[in-house]
């Protein structure tokens, strides 16, 4: 099976819970209306779209209205779809960390999938034939190191760490020397889960970070929040919540096969304006991909392929059933 199909049924949930109901929104009104409007509304907030998301939706959709004379809801919905793949779409330097030599610091409260995503990632490096080393530097949960040990094998990466209750930046630093002596390709950091003190994790970070100033100033830095999809608007308020400790380039949204309310995702991207640039809609090693905006619309709202002649229609060109 390949990806794109494993993400239509890893979508299964949010299609019969979320679209299923915006869908029966736009056919279920004769008008543009406010009835209309103020039931559409609803419908993309009980989706985890969010407050601020959903309002600029609204106003994209009557713009749209206006400016294409449309007075019937069912085409809007082809702008609606449009809105959501713009917003998710990716920067052209996304994947930039995995072209070059980097440090990729791994963050996230615990349960999130956190560790189960580096180990995953350290496999797809792996495969693209690239030389990993992983920082176990969660040193304050238990058992953390031992988890890791685990994916680290799997993705055939070493992994440098230490006892329960020492210090993650000495960690850090011994893993920049393990990286640089076996010319890793990448150095992914795991660290401590906790945002109960932000004070805490943000001077733990900024310590982190002045190692590798000082020792690997020639590495490329990325910083990866991974947030599980099922906590709905819990999942936005942590990713903001890091952002304020650290400077975040991209979202791992984890478990999109077990949530209703998908919409999410396009929250995460639109209101914080913080890519997503992977989703795990699986335990598996190939159930973690790269993040794609039409992919994801086309998985999620159903779009299929035209049968057309190719030279009658691009193929980037998809139409609403």
């Amino acid at each position: 099976m390949g990806f794109f199909q494993k993400l239509k049924d890893g979508l299964f949930k949010t299609r019969s819970g979320f679209v299923a109901d915006m869908d029966a929104v736009f056919m279920g009104h004769d008008k543009l209306d406010d009835d209309f409007y103020d039931d559409l509304e609803e419908t993309l907030i009980m989706g985890d779209i969010g407050v601020n998301t959903t309002e600029n939706i609204i106003e994209e959709l009557k713009t749209a209205s206006k400016k294409e004379h449309i007075r019937k809801p069912g085409p809007l919905r082809e702008y609606f779809v449009k809105y959501v793949t713009e917003k998710m779409a990716l920067p052209d330097d996304a994947y930039h960390f995995t072209e070059v030599t980097s440090v990729v610091f791994v963050i996230g409260v615990n349960g999130v999938g956190k560790t189960t995503t580096i180990g995953k990632l350290a496999a797809k490096l792996h495969d693209q034939g690239k030389k990993v080393v992983i920082a176990a530097a969660d040193t304050f949960r238990a058992a953390a190191k031992e988890q890791l040990e685990v994916w680290s094998d799997r993705a055939h990466a070493e992994i440098i760490g230490a006892g329960e209750g020492a210090d993650p930046s000495s960690v850090v630093y011994d893993a920049i020397a393990a990286a640089k002596a076996r010319h890793a390709d990448c150095l992914l950091i795991d660290t401590a889960g906790r945002l109960n003190n932000k004070k805490n994790l943000m001077d733990e970070l900024a310590k982190m970070n002045r190692i590798i100033d000082n020792q690997f100033p020639e590495a490329y830095r990325e910083t990866l929040v991974v947030v599980d999809a099922t906590t709905g608007q819990n999942a936005l308020h942590q990713a903001q919540d890091f952002s304020e400790v650290a400077k975040v380039t991209g979202i791992v949204l984890t478990k999109m096969d077990g949530t209703a309310k998908g919409g999410i995702a396009i929250a995460i991207a639109s209101e914080l304006g913080i890519p997503v640039k992977y989703i795990g809609i699986g335990e598996k090693v190939e159930d973690l991909e790269r993040f794609n905006a039409e992919d994801f619309a086309k998985a999620l709202f159903e779009l299929e392929e035209p049968e057309v002649n190719e030279q009658e229609l691009h193929p980037d060109e998809w139409h609403v059933d």
